[in-house]
């Protein structure tokens, strides 16, 4: 089953395009992650899923329900953490996340301390006496409080210290365990590469690729690195299925996905001082594909 459905979704800020004929499933207690540098349309897919914002076309659903006209239901189940954290100032952390806990038919009272404990937040300082990073992390317990069936992460690591980056990922998995499904969007790689199961990236506002991240990084690509002992260059090889180029001096460094025994040929006809061949980053796999879009 899929918890979140997204068909065609698209949305303008009068001529300027947020995101346009976006595509995408998530299924139930997945972690799905959603990459793409900043500005590339996420929040605005997370915004627009959320009914903050009303697509120019396309329709989205979460549990089965209409974003837009069941918001309100399916908000009682949605954890969320927004990239930029705002609060009422004045209020004390323990104040507001009681309040919080009311917009929900249970006691959170435990939970909401259990919490508090885990990531060391004194309940009775003011809002805004705390740094961005304690702020974030009343986010991070507020998304949590009433135990909901999804998170919708928006950058959720942004101020989090190591420690606390660590704390934070133990409780996601915890909770994908009990069930819960994670919608997680990211501009770092490595976050997502620690936690999720599939992928889609994203770039000018559409999708490019959806895929597992265990195919991602077991794609047929290797990254090779030349040294040449004579004045040869990576054009000398003449070979296809070369990517992401970069020569400096005698030194070739390129993403290759052709037959390795083709390379091997092609190499043994020219002086090498030094040849190295190995798996490429979800970085540099990442990076591949916005090129080759570009292209």
């Amino acid at each position: 089953m899929s918890v979140i459905e997204i068909n065609n979704l698209t949305k303008y800020y009068g001529k300027s395009r947020g995101i346009e004929g976006v595509n995408l499933q998530v299924e139930d207690g997945e972690i799905f992650g959603f990459i793409g540098p900043n500005g590339a349309g996420k929040s605005t897919t997370i915004r627009t899923l959320l009914a903050f914002i009303y697509p120019t076309s396309g329709n989205a659903k979460i549990f089965g329900m209409d974003c837009f006209k069941d918001s309100a239901r399916i908000k009682e189940n949605i954890g969320y953490i927004p990239s930029e954290v705002n609060y009422y100032e004045d209020m004390k952390v323990k104040d507001l996340l009681n309040y919080s806990a009311k917009f929900y038919k249970k006691d959170c009272s435990s939970r909401i301390a259990e919490l508090g404990e885990v990531f060391e937040l004194d309940m009775n300082k003011r809002i805004d006496a705390l740094s961005y990073g304690n702020k974030k992390k009343v986010a991070i317990i507020q998304a949590l409080l009433h135990e909901p069936k999804l998170l919708i992460l928006d950058e959720p690591t942004g101020g989090l210290d190591p420690l606390m980056q660590n704390k934070f990922f133990d409780i996601l998995r915890a909770e994908n365990k009990k069930g819960v499904t994670i919608f997680f969007s990211s501009h770092i790689l490595s976050e997502v590469q620690k936690l999720c199961d599939r992928v889609a990236i994203i770039k000018d506002g559409r999708i490019l690729k959806v895929e597992e991240i265990e195919k991602l990084r077991s794609n047929k690509y290797k990254k090779v690195k030349v040294e040449f002992r004579n004045g040869d260059s990576i054009e000398d090889l003449k070979l296809p299925n070369i990517v992401n180029v970069s020569m400096k001096n005698r030194q070739a460094e390129f993403l290759y996905g052709g037959q390795i025994n083709e390379i091997i040929r092609k190499l043994s006809q020219h002086e090498i001082e030094n040849l190295w061949i190995e798996e490429p980053s979800l970085e540099e796999i990442f990076m591949h594909y916005y090129e080759k879009e570009v292209r």
